[in-house]
């Protein structure tokens, strides 16, 4: 397949991810705790299977990871990654800052990434070698001339462990750190693509957290690697930067590293 058959495919995935979620938003829905104590919803799955279905019957051998209901074919070189809907949390709560991820690995290396936000329409686009889009038109990250001028956003402070929390603030406070953002999930990176954050730092994230962000931020002008400044594939760990102007990269690392 071309890429621009991939796109074609990816954006079919996505609307049919937001058909499932649409009609469950702030309405009754099911809902219980995984083995880790995060939720899941009756709108993840959902949303999981009308993508699966979708690429059971046009990418049948493609490989398949999804958050809901893990792995199929893991050998295959071509990887779709998905996550159906990530800020469940948001979801839950009906406030509409979540989106549904979807990505497309070659060898383990993010070459296409969807963030899909269902409720407001916003769609961020991203694949190798091409620009950006948001709804169509090109997304741009934008210029921060030192650190102390970035919006720093994370999901929140309770996804850090003791270690990493306290590198976090380190840096935080080197930031506009009367600007810090806490919630927002895979939102705080279209936001930042688009020009409106500078900097997103979290730990913990599975594959289906953030290889979708890596072609939206990249293909916006930004950078995105992990705590050491290596860029992100299928083996990575989950410390995960993205910065939109990839000028003050070393600022962020060495503020990550800036802890006692």
């Amino acid at each position: 397949m071309t890429i621009t058959s991939d796109l074609m495919l990816a954006n079919r995935l996505a609307d049919a991810a937001g058909d499932a979620i649409r009609p469950l938003f702030r309405a009754a829905f099911a809902h219980e705790a995984k083995s880790d104590a995060s939720p899941v919803t009756e709108a993840d799955r959902a949303a999981e299977a009308a993508i699966r279905r979708l690429l059971d019957a046009e990418a049948p051998r493609d490989g398949i990871i999804g958050e809901e209901y893990g792995a199929e074919r893991p050998d295959a070189a071509r990887q779709w990654v998905l996550d159906p809907i990530d800020g469940t949390v948001s979801f839950m709560a009906g406030r509409p800052i979540f989106g549904t991820l979807i990505a497309l690995l070659q060898d383990g290396w993010p070459v296409l990434g969807i963030i899909d936000q269902p409720i407001s329409g916003e769609r961020w686009v991203g694949a190798l070698g091409r620009p950006t889009l948001f709804n169509g038109e090109p997304a741009r990250t934008r210029t921060c001339r030192t650190l102390a001028d970035a919006t720093l956003a994370t999901t929140g402070p309770q996804y850090f462990d003791d270690h990493d929390a306290e590198h976090f603030m380190a840096l935080a406070a080197k930031t506009a750190h009367k600007r810090l953002i806490f919630g927002g999930d895979c939102y705080n990176y279209g936001l930042l693509a688009s020009g409106h954050v500078d900097l997103v730092v979290e730990a913990g994230l599975k594959l289906h957290d953030f290889a979708a962000l890596v072609p939206i931020v990249e293909g916006a002008g930004g950078t995105m690697c992990d705590w050491n400044g290596d860029p992100l594939n299928a083996d990575s760990a989950g410390h995960v930067i993205a910065l939109g102007d990839p000028a003050r990269l070393e600022d962020v690392i060495e503020g990550l590293a800036c802890a006692h």
